[in-house]
Order: structure tokens, then sequence, then C-alpha cells
């Protein structure tokens, strides 16, 4: 009974219309809330759509806002056999932008939606207007943390992930500092991922982070890194939580040096999961940039 209830809960928090766009025979799934200029919300991994909920919500009654659910993730479909990495979800990406005709778009990425959005917005440079970058990388890793090196120990670590969910359930507290999750953004998080067949894109997203060049995620990664500097004249804000042990204040960086005009917020007490460690304080640090730069991006005309 108790699942149940919990189940109910989260999807009281979530109460979005679901849209769905038909990519090379795959279901990509996404949220479509409110009107005006867009804002393309990208998640990371093992997360969903339903980390933005809240900005979503918030966001909604001024702006477009636009959250998906990569293939593989969330409400999208996964596909037993298709291997999905980083280009591929970068194209996906784009060709959502493309068919929504999108224009002046803001995008807001975390964690392997870094990578993934910001190769969009490199493919469509016309199409983007502003940038809010959430933890996350922009480059080959600089470290692989031992954490994430375990869980891709060939056997052990794919078992690992897809029987017990061990990624999934140990990001629920490894990715927080200030605050613990909700019940309720627990059961959500790891709704989609309820079995292990569900749990393949989780998978590939930790096979997916390159620890040579020999890996086919290297160059893409490399090319990103060259060319982020041109997005450089984009109002961006970037907001980060300090205590995030796996995108370090290392990782904040080399994005601030890739984007020197960047407002930055250092989030001092707050971990990964900075939509939920710090939920508030960010959705609120992201709507005033917002506001801030909306006179630029409408021409003064609301």
């Amino acid at each position: 009974m108790s699942g149940i209830i919990e189940t109910a809960a989260w999807q009281d928090e979530y109460p979005f219309e679901s849209h769905r766009l038909e990519l090379d025979g795959h279901s990509y799934h996404y949220l479509d809330e409110g009107q005006g200029l867009p804002v393309v919300m990208v998640h990371g991994n093992p997360t969903w759509s339903f980390y933005w909920r809240h900005l979503v919500t918030k966001l909604s009654g001024r702006y477009r806002a636009i959250a998906v659910d990569h293939i593989g993730c969330g409400l999208s479909d996964k596909p037993a056999a298709a291997r999905f990495r980083l280009i591929d979800h970068a194209a996906n990406l784009s060709n959502l932008i493309r068919q929504l005709k999108l224009e002046q778009v803001t995008l807001v990425v975390h964690d392997w939606g870094g990578p993934i959005g910001l190769t969009a917005a490199l493919d469509n440079p016309d199409r983007i207007a502003r940038l809010v970058i959430l933890n996350t990388g922009a480059f080959p890793p600089p470290a692989i943390p031992l954490r994430i090196r375990l869980c891709r120990i060939p056997g052990i670590g794919p078992f690992m992930m897809r029987r017990p969910n061990l990624f999934a359930r140990l990001a629920l507290t490894m990715a927080m500092h200030r605050n613990k999750l909700s019940p309720l953004a627990r059961a959500g998080l790891l709704a989609p991922y309820d079995c292990a067949a569900n749990r393949r894109g989780i998978q590939q997203f930790v096979e997916d982070i390159p620890s040579s060049a020999r890996h086919p995620s290297w160059e893409p990664l490399v090319r990103l890194q060259n060319e982020l500097p041109t997005l450089d004249h984009l109002p961006t804000s970037i907001i980060w939580g300090m205590r995030d042990w796996c995108f370090t204040s290392r990782c904040l960086e080399m994005i601030e040096q890739l984007l020197p005009s960047a407002d930055v917020h250092r989030l001092e007490d707050v971990g990964h999961y900075v939509m939920e460690d710090a939920c508030e304080q960010t959705t609120e640090l992201i709507s005033q940039f917002l506001a801030d730069s909306d006179d630029r991006m409408t021409g003064g005309q609301e």
C-alpha cells in the first residue's frame, strides 16, 4: 500500500501533459508547458524530466518550459538493443529544437545534459539565445571518480547498475549535501527505472564517459571544449553546487575558462543534484537571470 501512495504522490508533483516526437522509430518524450520564449531543460544521468518539475512550474507562467527525456531515460522509449552515445542524444535534442521550430532558446543543462545540450547549441547557434549551466562538464573528463570507475568493472558494474539499480539508488544520497531527498522525490526519480531492462540507459551513460582518446565520445568532447568559447557572447548563468564529488570545483574552473563572460553563482553547501538540494534558491536564480535579460531578448516588447 505504501508503494501505491508514494507513486500517486510523485505523480501529483508531475502534473504535466506528455508530448512525444518520433525519432528514427523511437518515441522521444518531453514536457511542453506555457507560452513565451522557450526554455529547454536537459537532464543528466540517472535523472529524467522529473528533475526539472519545480522549474517547469516556476517558469511556465511566463515562458514555454520544455523538458526532454533522453532515449533510454524517463518516459522515452528504452530500446533493448540500440546503443546511444553523446552525439546521438545531442542529435535528438537538435531534432526537437528544429521540429518544434524553436527560436531564441534558453538552454538549461545539468550533468550529461551539459555535453548534450551544449553540443546541440553549437549545432544550432542561430536558435540559442541564453545558457544556464548547472554542475556538468564540457570537455573530456579530467578524472573519473572511483565511484564511477567501480560501476565500469566488466560484469560486476553492469550487474549492479541493472539488477539492484545501485547507481540510481546511491545517487539519492550521494548527490545531496544540504538536504535529504523527500520520499516523494526519491520515488519520482526512480520511477521510470523500475526493472533491469529499463535501466539500460543508465548503464550506457556510465559507459559513455571516455577515459582515453580511443573512446567514441572523446572527440565530440574535444570538439565541445574547443568550440564552446564561440558561445561566450550569449548571456550565461552558471550555478554550481560546490559539494559535488563528481563535477568538482576543477570542472567549474574549466568551464569558467571556456565561458569567461558568464555570471557564476557558487552554492557552497550544495551537492550534485542542485535542483533538489537547493531547489528554491536555484529556481529563483534562474528566474531572475531570465527576467534580467528578457528586455534584450524581446527588444523591450512584452
